[in-house]
This record gives C-alpha cells, structure tokens and sequence, in this order.
C-alpha cells in the first residue's frame, strides 16, 4: 500500500477524461503535453513518411514508435535516461514528413523539440559535450566575429590546396564519423554577406514592396553568393530589400536541439531588430531557417510581453519562393537551358506547408524543363547538424535520395535550403551522376542575368 500511496502521489491525471493518462508531475515545463500526445491514434499511416523507418523498418524509429517511447516516460513507465529512448529519439531527423501523412493533425515536430528539451535539461553532458554545445549554440552561431575567424581558417584551408591534400592522403577514412563529415563541408566564400547587413537594396524600377530579408549565420559566411543572388531577384521583382542591422541567428538550430530557452532569446533579439521596419514581409531563402522563424509565435506562447510581438512576426514571415509566386512576377528572363529535379526541403514542404511555389518558379525559367522524382519530399539527410552527429544513417538515406536523382535523368538538383543544397551535392558526388545542385533562387538569378 506505501509504494501504491508513493505513485499516486507523484502523478497527475490530464487530458480528456475518456483517454487519460496519468503524467509524472514535476516534469520539466517544456515537456512534451499530453494533449499533443494523445492526438495520435497510432494508425501507422506516418511510418512510409519517415525516413529512418524506411530504412530501418524498427517500429521504435518510426513517428508511432517514437511518440509510444514519450508516452511512456510521460507516465513514468521508462526513464528518461533509457538508453533506448535516447538512441531512438537521437535517430530522428525531425523532418516532419508524418506531419503531413498523419490524418489526425499530430505536431510531430512540437512533440520531438519538447522531448529533446526534457533530455537536454534532464541529463547531464560530459564536460567534453558540454564545452561543445556552450561553443556552437551559445558562441559561434551568435557572433560575427566568430563565425568570421572559422569562416576565414576554413577558406584557407579550401583554397590553398591543403584541402585537397588531405583527401587525397587517406588520412580522413581513419578518423571514422569525422572524417566522413568532412566531406559535407560547406565552401567558405569571400567576401562574406556581412558587409550588407545594415544596408539598404533600391528595386530595380518603381518599388512595388519593401521587405526585409533575414540573412541567417552561418549563411553569411558559406552561402553569401546565394544571399546576393536573393537580393538580386528581389530587386528584380520590384522590392526595395533591407538587410535590418542587429538581427542574428534564427535560433532553428537550438529548438532543434532541445535549446528552446536560446532559441527564445534569438527571436526576441530578431523581433527587435526587425518587427517594426514598416515591412511589407519578412523574407528567408533557407527553408529549415523559414520553419521556425514562423513559428516565433508557438515558441514565444508564455511570454507576456513577445507573444503578441510573435504573432504579428508570424503574419509577416514569408519563404522568398512563396513570396515570389504570390506577386506578379518580372518574367523578363533570358534561358537556361537545364534539365531539374527539385528535392523539397522537409521544413518548407512539411512545416511551411510550401510545395508549389519553388517549382512554380522552376517552370517559369525559359528554356528549363522540370522533372519530378520519386518521393521528392522524403529528407534527404541532412536535417540541420544531423549529417554530422549521425552520418551513417545520413548517408544510407543519401544513398537512396540519390537513386531517386538518378532515375529522372536530370543535369541538376534543385532545392529551397542551404542545408539541402549542400547535402545533395555530396550525393550527386557520392553516389550520382555528376549533377549540379543549385538554390532555386539561384537559377532565377542566372535567368535575369541571361536575358539579352
């Protein structure tokens, strides 16, 4: 009767009455909600959405299996610390494919985010991990100046050759996951796109909107060719492009990881450095970025003095593909003659709920001809930071995305994520047919650049 008396004592019964479960209390405020929980029915219809069930066909790495695992540290039936649950839920990519499968409006990717904030707040890191998580999420996502330094020592390393020497020297296949790693490794460009932030773009004409574009981190430095060709076309389009001063990192990667208390102090800084410009749309070209920022409101829901500001973030904040398909669009394009297959973003496709729009654009481009793959909206691998801490199970769903390249026999890839765009090109390296890989942004911008 005591460990009876114990256990009521430390649970709490929610939810509908019809269907309740009783719920440790006490759990950590950010913890997945029954509520959310509940809402799945465990039909089974997400598990061909998910990539890691595809390729693994373990019920516990599919949406269902994952959503059993919370369920059961939720009613204290597992710890938290189970190393089953922590290698299960670490498998996923958080794609949110069974978002889009799932008939009963399950949030997957709210349940996911929570339960790696539970984990994160719960279970202590090593010293080691520690250090490295402070360094990356709380230092150099967040400083220029940082991201400056590696961005520079990167490059250096790119372009004096030395890169190519130590691939050509063997010496990465024995440094194991790391080594694999470093051929995702994003190509440091200068001049990097810092030099615009603070600065204003006129439109190429009568200014028609006036926006703002978010120009990321990390991006600045390894996508900054893609941020200037984003300015162009939106210039083209009649837009008048502020680059507002002040605004940072999304905070994309920290929810993602179970850093929602960062993630919430970068969107309070964005919306303070951004919200009250005037702004006909908050612009990003990076569907992963796009996801969150969009969700500023979800995330700011407690928040008494930025819930309200968050809404209103959230009315403004556009893709630039679905910002480009909704105005009238400057045709005035010369032809690129290209054959493409477009690999959705898991973000903008599952998140942003934004299908249309980029191949939209893609047909508009004379001379193009558009081919779609099979299951053009299953991940390709990459899911943030994913192709680095879990680059086996990455490059296994590389491998297959790639089959599906190949089959359509296009030149070139195309996709609405810097993320994305690296990880198809290792692909078509790794296991394609030579193709190129290309922003679609960027292939409008050769479009206006090769009109006569």
């Amino acid at each position: 009767m005591h460990g009876s008396n114990e256990q009521s004592a430390a649970v709490q019964v929610t939810g509908d009455s019809s269907y309740a479960r009783p719920v440790l209390a006490g759990r950590h405020p950010d913890a997945p909600q029954q509520k959310d929980l509940d809402k799945c029915v465990h039909c089974g219809l997400c598990l061909n959405s998910c990539p890691t069930y595809r390729e693994l066909g373990i019920e516990m790495d599919s949406p269902r299996g994952r959503i059993y695992q919370m369920v059961q540290v939720a009613t204290g039936a597992a710890p938290v610390n189970s190393e089953q649950y922590l290698e299960h839920l670490g498998l996923c990519l958080g794609c949110r494919g069974c978002e889009t499968a799932c008939p009963s409006g399950v949030q997957y990717g709210r349940l996911i985010e929570a339960a790696r904030t539970e984990i994160q707040a719960k279970i202590p890191l090593s010293p080691l991990a520690q250090l490295l998580q402070w360094f990356v999420f709380k230092q150099l996502l967040q400083s220029p100046l940082l991201l400056k330094i590696v961005g520079l020592k990167l490059w250096i390393y790119q372009q004096s050759g030395l890169q190519r020497l130590v691939r050509a020297s063997g010496i990465l296949k024995l440094m194991g996951a790391l080594g694999r790693a470093e051929k995702l490794a994003p190509e440091a460009e200068m001049p990097t796109f810092y030099g615009s932030i603070g600065q204003v773009f006129p439109a190429e004409g009568p200014r028609k909107h006036k926006v703002a574009f978010m120009a990321g981190c990390m991006a600045n430095i390894f996508f900054a060719r893609l941020n200037e060709a984003t300015v162009r076309v939106l210039q083209k389009n009649g837009c008048e492009v502020h680059i507002p001063a002040d605004q940072g990192c999304c905070g994309a990667l920290h929810a993602h990881a179970g850093l929602r208390d960062e993630a919430r102090k970068l969107a309070r800084q964005n919306i303070d450095a951004v919200l009250d410009g005037g702004f006909d749309a908050i612009l990003t070209n990076a569907g992963g970025c796009g996801s969150t920022l969009k969700e500023y409101g979800e995330l700011l829901e407690h928040d008494a003095a930025y819930h309200a500001k968050g809404e209103r973030w959230v009315k403004l904040m556009r893709d630039v593909n679905e910002f480009l398909a909704s105005i009238e669009l400057n045709r005035e394009m010369g032809e690129v003659k290209l054959t493409v297959t477009y690999q959705d973003s898991c973000h903008l496709a599952h998140g942003q709920k934004v299908r249309s729009a980029p191949r939209q654009l893609l047909r508009s481009v004379p001379g193009l001809t558009l081919k779609e793959m099979a299951s053009s909206d299953v991940c390709c691998g990459s899911a943030g930071i994913y192709n680095v801490v879990q680059n086996e199970m990455s490059m296994q769903i590389l491998e297959s995305k790639m089959r599906n390249v190949n089959a359509t026999g296009a030149q070139a890839i195309a996709t609405a994520n810097p993320g994305c765009l690296l990880q198809v090109k290792a692909g078509a390296e790794l296991y394609g047919h030579g193709q190129k890989a290309y922003h679609v942004i960027e292939i409008l911008d050769q479009a206006y650049r090769n009109r006569k």
